[in-house]
């Protein structure tokens, strides 16, 4: 893929960090669609002259109509060690989402029990404590445009569609995000939540470090990036 060393935002000798675009899939799927493990493997064996196969561990998953900050390992040992981090909730994720409606509080913790439609792949809200996951996030209000708003968003759990249906169950759906309830889509097929920023341990190095992936390049995202207070 051209360009696609503008989307790394760090790499050492053990990770690499990658602004992933919201047309993009992490690894591979059905759609046998190339993926970030194809463009990141073969980025490596053309910059170092690699034969052979290239290792590439993926950490964490983003889907595939949602941008910003994806972190992989160039060795198993790194991709343990920060498995480890998430196990330990030591791995800290952060959202940015645009959405149609103001929340009801400018700050609030959502606790909610999700289940799965295999099916439809869709999650939804339910009563049913036994049946259903136990999801939690926390959002702010960020800034405020005529007609959406930006939250920040910081994940206590991973559960499939979490902050997308979590945000819409208080009646915010995250702009573009049709199976959620927003009326129009987004060009490619994307929705407006975006990774912002990733916080973990170096897994060799031992120190915290922070990752901030810039936005698409997109008017009303800009505009956001812009005027956070």
């Amino acid at each position: 893929m051209e360009d696609f060393d503008k989307q790394i935002i760090f790499e050492d000798n053990h990770i690499l960090v990658i602004n992933k675009k919201n047309s993009q899939i992490v690894h591979g799927d059905k759609t046998k669609d190339e993926s970030l493990v194809d463009y990141i493997k073969d980025y490596l064996r053309k910059k170092y002259n690699k034969p052979g196969n290239i290792y590439c561990g993926v950490v964490h998953r983003l889907d595939r109509p949602v941008s910003g900050a994806v972190v992989f390992t160039k060795t198993e040992k790194a991709l343990v060690r920060l498995n480890k981090q998430i196990h330990d909730k030591l791995f800290t994720k952060k959202y940015w989402a645009i959405v149609r409606n103001p929340p009801p509080k400018p700050e609030d913790v959502l606790t909610n029990y999700l289940i799965k439609d295999e099916k439809q792949n869709k999650s939804y809200v339910t009563k049913d404590t036994e049946k259903g996951s136990l999801a939690q996030l926390k959002y702010r209000l960020l800034a405020q445009s005529e007609f959406y708003s930006l939250l920040e968003i910081e994940l206590y759990t991973g559960r499939h569609h979490q902050i997308r249906v979590q945000l819409a169950h208080i009646g915010c759906p995250i702009k573009g995000d049709l199976k959620y309830g927003f009326g129009r889509s987004n060009k490619i097929s994307s929705i407006s939540l975006h990774a912002r920023e990733l916080t973990f341990e170096h897994p060799t190095l031992k120190q915290k470090m922070t990752f901030i992936a810039t936005c698409p390049d997109e008017n009303l995202w800009k505009w956001f990036e812009e005027n956070v207070e």
